[in-house]
């Protein structure tokens, strides 16, 4: 069995949509969120996490917002390179621990996601087969450094991987053409599928490239490992229950839902040593 201390663990931040359905100008992951990009909230969760040792950002052909961010500042090789050629340089950010490679993405999801996956298994990146990835939502700005603990172990000795979500706890209604209710669904067993969505990093490229050569766009990555898996022996990809407030921003109301859990995000925060003793010292002396 192996240690999940020795094992490797990339991310893998899909970001090339236009996400039309915020309906802006600007796509949703370069909308303004509490002083940065949503973006910029996204990869710092990541590239910050202890267990990562680099995230891999897949972007637009044409995204020009890229080497804006000032989540590098100062700039330190922020281009945009070519999916069929390795990364000759990693973005790199004070205060980020890990690299950011970014590369080219494709038309679809699931493009984005192989052209990210065949990036990192180049000698420059270094990611190997048999590592994990973690595949997360560029507009999913509020991910927790321990709902990505919490993933990591519960599946580092999964034989297939498996992603957060949340159980469904409301009533769920299925509808016809005109929105009248047909059928009440039992939400027993039931799951919001959230990311990161972890696998191994051989298995995942295999699966996307199957699922593309047959003309299937799946819509997570879950659901190419599911149709990867039918009839394997080793199983089906397996749910962890995550926070809820691992939101994806989808319309704007989501916007300022993001702003809001940020924010008690931080409140929550422990204050660093020098900044709990100082504030204890000027207490006493009022």
């Amino acid at each position: 069995m192996t240690d999940p201390a020795r094992q490797n663990y990339w991310a893998v931040v899909p970001a090339a949509g236009a996400g039309r359905r915020m309906g802006t100008s600007i796509p949703k992951q370069y909308l303004p969120l509490n002083g940065r990009t949503v973006l910029e909230h996204t990869l710092a969760r990541l590239a910050n996490h202890p267990a990562i040792s680099g995230v891999v950002v897949a972007l637009a052909a044409d995204d020009s917002r890229w080497p804006t961010l000032t989540l590098f500042s100062p700039m330190t090789g922020t281009g945009v390179v070519s999916s069929k050629a390795p990364p000759a340089e990693k973005a790199t950010a004070p205060g980020v621990t890990a690299p950011i490679y970014p590369v080219r993405g494709g038309p679809e999801r699931c493009h984005s996601v192989l052209n990210a996956l065949e990036a990192a298994m180049t000698p420059e990146i270094g990611a190997r087969e048999e590592d994990w990835v973690l595949v997360h939502d560029a507009a999913r700005p509020c991910l927790r450094s321990d709902d990505i603990g919490r993933l990591i172990a519960a599946l580092s000795h999964h034989p297939v991987g498996g992603l957060l979500g949340n159980r469904v706890r409301d009533t769920m209604k299925r509808t016809g053409p005109e929105n009248e209710i047909t059928k009440t669904v039992d939400r027993e067993g039931l799951w919001h599928a959230l990311t990161p969505q972890m696998f191994r990093l051989g298995r995942l490229s295999k699966a996307l490239t199957a699922c593309i050569g047959r003309g299937i766009t799946v819509t997570d990555e879950a659901q190419a490992i599911e149709l990867q898996s039918e009839g394997a022996r080793d199983g089906a990809p397996c749910m962890v229950e995550g926070a809820s407030d691992n939101i994806k921003i989808t319309r704007p109301d989501d916007l300022r839902l993001a702003a809001f859990y940020l924010q008690q995000q931080s409140a929550a925060e422990p204050q660093p040593m020098e900044e709990t003793i100082h504030e204890g010292t000027r207490r006493r002396k009022r």
